[in-house]
């Protein structure tokens, strides 16, 4: 299992990163496996004819190995497959992660 206290960090960080004067608009949300968090870009329905779900896209994966207590930061390519971020090493700090999502100096992430 991942750390509740980093999992909800990254929660609050993906809320903080949608302005409320957006929410209707887009939201960055949080999947969360055993293994791991997915970042995705959430947003309504462009057409009635799509249906009223909202898409969601990924961003970013922050992969936890338990038994090194350890933070892997993944982009998403264009297959929404998961590769490893060359930029970041592994770490125990998962706010360091997320901090190189705001930076994104590749602009892989956000674009």
């Amino acid at each position: 299992m991942i750390p509740e206290l980093d999992a909800k960090r990254v929660r609050e960080w993906a809320h903080a990163k949608t302005p409320p004067e957006c929410r209707d608009e887009m939201r960055v949300e949080v999947d969360e496996t055993p293994r791991g968090l997915t970042i995705l870009d959430c947003r309504p329905p462009w057409s009635d004819l799509i249906g009223p779900e909202w898409t969601r896209t990924p961003i970013a994966r922050i992969g936890y190995v338990k038994k090194r207590n350890e933070w892997t930061l993944y982009w998403a390519d264009r297959n929404s497959k998961f590769q490893r971020y060359w930029d970041a090493e592994p770490t125990q700090h998962v706010g360091e992660l997320l901090d190189e999502l705001d930076a994104d100096s590749s602009c892989i992430f956000w674009g």
